[in-house]
């Protein structure tokens, strides 16, 4: 009775003899393998680059319940002034303004003053109002549109990115819709930035916030 012959693996040619062929497993092993270790090396570094990364960001922000504070106070105080009496001046908080409105453009330049007065004691900084021109209104009476500033305008804040960038402190600077986002490895920089920032008169209310240390 004849053995029936048991067939090769397809596996097993004649053109590949099977040292060759474990050869050939073993180096694809070892390159997969090789693959591996550097891509978890490479996660494990970008990782750590990360968390060695501080930061904070530079914001424009206005309490408007203190500008309301403000506002009230202003006009208990106008109410009860001599120069005043009779008088229908008014500051009227709207959505994204003021709006300043009194006889005469003397009353209006006068319950401006008590109005920032007021606004500083708050804790209101005055670089976030930009005031329009006094223009006439119904009844012979005139007003004044003040813009209240709430993030930092686009243009304003390339120019912030700009001056990071040419004073070539080892910090990385990006835009984030109305913010400025500062981060670098080293705190002591990341403090240098900051007084740069408080020395230079960008026309804006800033504010440096959201400190993320490691």
């Amino acid at each position: 009775m004849r053995c029936a012959r048991r067939s090769k693996p397809l596996f097993f040619s004649n053109s590949l003899p099977l040292k060759t062929f474990y050869s050939v497993a073993f180096d694809v092993m070892l390159s997969l393998r090789g693959r591996e270790v550097r891509r978890v090396l490479w996660s494990r570094r970008i990782h750590k680059l990360m968390a060695q990364q501080n930061s904070f960001d530079i914001v424009s922000e206005v309490d408007r319940a203190e500008i309301s504070n403000a506002i009230n106070q202003t006009m208990k105080e106008v109410r009860q002034r001599f120069d005043f009496k009779g008088s229908n001046a008014e500051v009227a908080l709207e959505k994204e303004e003021l709006l300043l409105t009194a006889e005469d453009e003397t009353r209006l330049r006068n319950m401006n003053d008590i109005l920032q007065q007021k606004l500083v004691r708050r804790g209101v900084p005055l670089k976030a109002l930009s005031y329009g021109k006094v223009e006439p209104a119904a009844g012979g009476t005139v007003r004044q549109h003040v813009s209240i500033q709430q993030g930092i305008p686009q243009e304003k804040a390339k120019e912030i990115v700009k001056f990071i960038k040419d004073s070539k402190a080892k910090v990385q600077a990006s835009i984030q819709g109305d913010t400025v986002r500062i981060s670098g490895r080293d705190r002591d920089t990341l403090q240098d930035v900051i007084a740069q920032l408080k020395a230079r008169d960008f026309g804006i209310n800033m504010q440096f916030t959201n400190y993320r240390t490691n």
